[in-house]
């Protein structure tokens, strides 16, 4: 299907921008992690510990032999805003102020997540998994210094990995999701969920426990023993399909031969109960990647897609939440950026050879066996996402900071294409007029300009082929029907073309940065009825939506904390965005 716009176009992708390879002795990192302690098994944000207005992180090291043999224990990161770590603060049964008395082999730190301020004393605290010989979640009440105030031990919980997410029943604490893939109860090694739910002494009310498996809380069928659902993590995508229901990713690493599967589910709002879910694997609602079946160095089978997931906010500027995901056993990241039915619209990957990061992972890495979103820890409207890796080696495991910037592109008015200059991409072949290699989505072409640097893309809509030029190029009238776009992060050029092209529906937004409200005015004398404003927050959360049907529309933001949101308005069926700074 052929796109034609008569004006030029924004959208919004996020791109690559640079990392920072956390290991031991590496980017400030000091502790006494030794080889084989997995440092990096899970992690998440915690928020701002020590009160230096600068995020900070919990990172597992699951067999570390504090107090015996594996153990376990935590580290609390004090982060520096370029990524690297300004100090850090070991927890485990030796040092920080642990009291608690783990069984050798206990595993303390398999998983870890940042759950707010538990204890109302301004400083956030942190939930840990315990899960082997005696299971159990620990909720640890921190000190500014990251060493522990008090804990509480809620015992017989059976939890391989945690994931917070979010107050679901509204009682101002943040909830957990404790994952146990190995569950036998509706067959072996089948996996469920559990929704656990905290009282003010952080300890987990039962009777409000939420278990999902086939046989409870309105799966029903589609797994099978072996398929590990749960996974490591599971990432909660608010109602993406806008029906009223939450929708929550859960992995099955090892389901179809341990491929591994993504499951998203629906849940009532109020029960939590599953009223509709959807599939993603090889081949199956969108996901068109082929995943490995092979025998794993360490005796499994397959790359175990869904291993670990996190919401990632809005990627592509589409207005649906997108999700990040891994292959560990192929050493392989994805960006899923999904539909607002669920399916998967497109996805990239990050590797060392994509992605734009320019990594040297090992084979046998497990690169993306844990996803978190850590936030604009910048401050500067960037994203920072951490992946685990590294098995364990000398440096006892390896955690990688990824940065991601928004970047516009400008789609060209009417259909043209980028001629002469340098082709730093392509797929296309001008002399037959034929694929060179796979179709790309816009998502992976644009991909393709950030991993060459290159200004100019050329796109069709019609069959995929993807060019990618340099600044040298110049803007031509395509007649093959493809679309010129100019990538805004690597160009800071204008485009002049002697065509004359409809200059109405221009939009300006103001003050930006802004303190109590923002103006978007429209050079627009009529709006249709679908005409619309839509404030998001930089993971994807629509905040704000209003009709435009004035010149001027205000927006007050005075509800809303200081940094960084995403603007978009729709006028006569062309759509723009903007980054706004609330001061």
């Amino acid at each position: 299907m052929t796109t034609s716009f008569l004006t030029a176009q924004v959208t919004t992708q996020w791109a690559p921008d640079g990392f920072v390879k956390i290991e031991n002795g590496l980017a400030g990192l000091s502790s006494n992690i030794e080889s084989g302690d997995i440092f990096g098994q899970d992690h998440d944000q915690l928020g701002d510990v020590n009160g230096d207005g600068i995020i900070d992180i919990v990172v597992g090291s699951r067999t570390a032999d504090d107090g015996g043999t594996n153990n376990g224990a935590v580290h609390i990161l004090f982060m520096n805003n370029d990524g690297t770590v300004a100090s850090n603060q070991k927890i485990s049964m030796l040092e920080g102020g642990f009291t608690g008395s783990l069984a050798e082999g206990n595993n303390f730190g398999y998983g870890v997540a940042g759950i707010g301020d538990y204890d109302n004393d301004g400083v956030p605290d942190v939930a840990v998994a315990a899960p082997l010989i005696e299971p159990a979640i620990y909720i640890l009440h921190l000190n500014r210094d990251g060493t522990v105030k008090s804990h509480v031990k809620n015992e017989n919980i059976p939890c391989i990995g945690i994931s917070a997410v979010g107050d679901l029943n509204n009682d101002g604490k943040i909830d957990l999701v404790a994952c146990d893939p190995s569950s036998d109860l509706d067959g072996a090694n089948i996996g469920a969920i559990r929704i656990l739910f905290f009282d003010n002494s952080s300890t987990v009310i039962s009777s409000q426990t939420k278990l999902i498996n086939p046989s409870n809380g309105g799966f029903g069928t589609g797994l099978e023993a072996g398929d590990q659902f749960g996974g490591r993590e599971v990432a909660i995508l608010g109602d993406i399909d806008n029906d009223g229901t939450i929708e929550m990713a859960v992995g099955a690493f090892r389901s179809d031969g341990g491929k591994g599967a993504i499951w998203i589910l629906s849940l009532d709002n109020t029960t939590l109960d599953v009223v509709s879910k959807l599939k993603i694997s090889e081949g199956l609602n969108g996901f068109s990647e082929v995943l490995s079946a092979a025998t794993n160095p360490n005796g499994s089978d397959g790359a175990q897609f869904g291993h670990a997931l996190c919401n990632a906010g809005d990627l592509n500027g589409d207005g649906v939440t997108d999700l990040m995901t891994g292959a560990n056993q192929q050493s392989m990241g994805y960006i899923i950026y999904l539909n607002a039915d669920k399916t998967v619209k497109t996805f990239t990957r990050i590797n060392n050879d994509q992605g734009g990061f320019d990594l040297e992972l090992q084979s046998n890495e497990r690169f993306a066996r844990s996803i978190s979103i850590i936030g604009d820890l910048r401050g500067d409207g960037s994203i920072a996402v951490t992946y685990g890796g590294g098995a364990g080696g000398t440096a006892g495991g390896t955690l990688y900071l990824f940065f991601l910037k928004p970047c516009e592109f400008t789609q060209e008015p009417g259909l043209n294409h980028w001629e002469g200059g340098t082709t730093l991409f392509t797929n296309w072949s001008h002399s037959t007029q034929m694929l060179t290699s796979d179709s790309l989505s816009l998502e992976q072409c644009n991909l393709k300009a950030f991993e060459t640097d290159a200004p100019y893309v050329t796109y069709n809509f019609n069959d995929g082929r993807c060019i990618c030029k340099d600044s040298t190029a110049t803007l031509t009238v395509s007649e093959e029907l493809s679309t010129a776009f100019t990538n805004e992060c690597i160009s800071n050029s204008t485009t002049t073309n002697t065509t004359e092209y409809n200059t109405e529906n221009q939009t300006l937004v103001y003050p930006n940065p802004a303190h109590l409200e923002i103006f978007v005015e429209i050079n627009q004398v009529s709006f249709r009825d679908d005409d619309n404003i839509s404030l998001y927050s930089l993971m994807g959360n629509r905040l704000h939506s209003s009709k435009i049907s004035l010149i001027q529309n205000t927006i007050n933001l005075s509800s809303y904390p200081k940094g960084v949101y995403i603007l978009k308005t729709t006028v006569s069926g062309i759509s723009k965005t903007f980054k706004i700074v609330k001061e």
